[in-house]
């Protein structure tokens, strides 16, 4: 669909799509048939409006409408429901989803060919939800590092190795997520001394997060 692509923007996720595109025979070069804006979000509407009209523009950011690329009208979205490692390659996109977004059949197929050449199982996403989208990626993304680090400090406190908690990570989403634990058994009296524990450990400032989790985890599991 497109023989060429010029990536603006080689961080994480450009450095990985340029990547992979290149790998796939697509042309990566500085005058390209689509331009794919891979900038933090604050600069997309900056960079799109220095680019000539007439061109077909697109970004990969996951909470911005498509109005950040005006004044273009030939633009759309993927996004690419990922994280991203620096130097990574275009391996880190296989198997992932990614949200396409776009106002025109036309726009619509060539976001989807981007996807799939990327090697995302794409989806589309309507323009008006992007933001509670990304909200949730970022709570199953970002703030899975916060609470990681988080546990392991709780646990690197009581003598054990903060390694230790990355199997009991992995088969959790193994797992499906099942929940197991204290609530899952309705034994609130340990959730109740965790509390306690965190309260006088050097990490009280934990407590709070710990109670919403515990408040949310509850009513959760009584409406499953």
């Amino acid at each position: 669909m497109f023989a060429s692509v010029s990536v603006v923007g080689r961080g994480r996720a450009g450095s990985a799509i340029a990547d992979r595109l290149a790998e796939r025979g697509v042309a990566v070069v500085d005058d390209g048939e689509l331009r794919l804006l891979c900038v933090p979000d604050g600069a997309i509407s900056e960079v799109a409006a220095a680019i000539e009209p007439g061109r077909w523009v697109a970004h990969v950011s996951g909470a911005t409408s498509l109005a950040a690329l005006a004044p273009h009208t030939l633009r759309f979205s993927v996004h690419p429901l990922q994280t991203f490692r620096v130097g990574g390659g275009g391996e880190q996109l296989d198997g992932a989803f990614g949200a396409v977004t776009a106002e025109s059949e036309d726009a619509l197929a060539r976001a989807l060919w981007l996807a799939e050449t990327l090697g995302l199982r794409p989806f589309e996403l309507a323009d008006e939800a992007r933001p509670l989208y990304h909200a949730g990626a970022a709570i199953a993304s970002n703030y899975l590092v916060t609470l990681f680090r988080s546990a392991a400090a709780l646990v690197t406190e009581a003598g054990a190795p903060a390694e230790a908690l990355v199997p009991l990570l992995e088969r959790t989403i193994a797992n499906g997520f099942d929940l197991t634990g204290p609530i899952a058994r309705g034994d609130m009296a340990t959730v109740t001394r965790h509390e306690e524990a965190i309260e006088h450990s050097e990490h009280p400032e934990l407590g709070e997060m710990y109670r919403v989790l515990a408040l949310l985890t509850k009513e959760q599991q009584a409406a499953r």
